[in-house]
């Protein structure tokens, strides 16, 4: 199986929780070091997929402009900076 077989169709939830078992795994260190080289790679993978699937987040999110009164308004793009 490739590094990065069925990541694309993973919920960040989903490779969030593949990645920590991962993590888990290698930092146990019982597992052959081939078997290392090949979950690290998916690891990795997993990782820029999870970080893809939080900058799409971050693109959407707004901030919420109050008017007076308390009430919203409207909203402006969320400043990442």
């Amino acid at each position: 199986m490739a590094a990065a077989d069925g990541i694309a169709e993973l919920s960040f939830e989903a490779a969030l929780k593949e990645l920590e078992g991962i993590v888990s795994r290698l930092e146990q260190g019982s597992v052959a070091l081939e078997e290392s080289i090949s979950i690290y790679e998916r690891g990795d993978a997993l990782r820029a997929h999870c970080d893809r699937l939080l900058k799409a987040a971050e693109a959407k999110v707004e901030k919420i402009r109050i008017g007076e009164g308390g009430r919203a308004v409207g909203a402006d793009p969320l400043d990442i900076d």
